[in-house]
């Protein structure tokens, strides 16, 4: 009788160092929807690998996040893939990010455009009609790779209602651009801007396409437009 008990004992103490967190072991993104908390959050931005780049704002980096949770949950996105686009930022810094939630790194950081008609240097209008020539804010699932008047190009489901779900009537698509370039920088004091698409450097076209096309998320992050972007997620 004594030996079951400690045998049971042993056992118990076993299974409770074996589910300790592994310290050695950076966090990672699982299928746990979006019953993840700001502890959580805050752990996953923490211990991101910058792999030599700038890193995004906790407050855009948290709110794709918990998008991307909802997303996941609702077989909206299927890639552990999160690329952020952080629209509160000058058009002449590297404002877009890619990031292996799976590794828990960022794979490339680089410019990207905005609409001409969504402002100069800054971007601060935004719409969701076609001819607007406006970037549109919020969640998207990306999709196909397809060969247009741009090159390689990848198509983009808008996934928020009234924010950005016309998207693909409006042919907003990642492509490549030769006025998003340090070089049209220096000689214009600003980026070139679009007719709505995130548009990025050619050289980095193809590569990033490449690593985020089929259902991964893509999110366009703006302050002003917060709360709009979580009330049309949950809808």
């Amino acid at each position: 009788m004594k030996y079951k008990f400690f045998l049971l004992f042993f056992v118990v103490v076993l299974m409770s160092f074996s589910n300790l967190p592994n310290k050695s072991n950076p966090a990672k993104i699982t299928d746990k929807t979006e019953s993840n908390t700001v502890a959580e959050s805050a752990s996953i931005y923490n211990q991101l690998d910058a792999n030599s780049f700038a890193m995004p704002s906790y407050e855009c980096f948290n709110l794709a996040l918990k998008g991307f949770y909802n997303l996941k949950q609702r077989g909206l996105v299927q890639k552990n893939i999160l690329t952020l686009v952080d629209f509160s930022l000058s058009s002449n810094t590297k404002r877009l990010w890619v990031i292996d939630l799976e590794k828990n790194k960022i794979l490339f950081q680089t410019l990207v455009a905005h609409g001409r008609n969504t402002g100069e240097e800054f971007a601060n209008e935004f719409s969701n009609q076609a001819e607007s020539f406006k970037s549109s804010i919020g969640f998207y699932a990306t999709g196909e790779i397809y060969n247009g008047k741009h090159g390689l190009s990848l198509k983009l489901d808008g996934l928020e209602k009234g924010l950005n779900d016309n998207a693909r009537e409006r042919q907003v698509v990642v492509h490549g651009a030769d006025y998003v370039s340090e070089s049209f920088i220096k000689q214009n004091k600003r980026l070139g801007r679009s007719q709505g698409c995130p548009a990025i450097p050619v050289e980095m076209n193809e590569k990033i396409i490449n690593v985020i096309k089929d259902k991964s998320c893509l999110f366009i992050y703006h302050p002003s437009k917060n709360q709009e972007i979580i009330s049309k997620l949950a809808a």
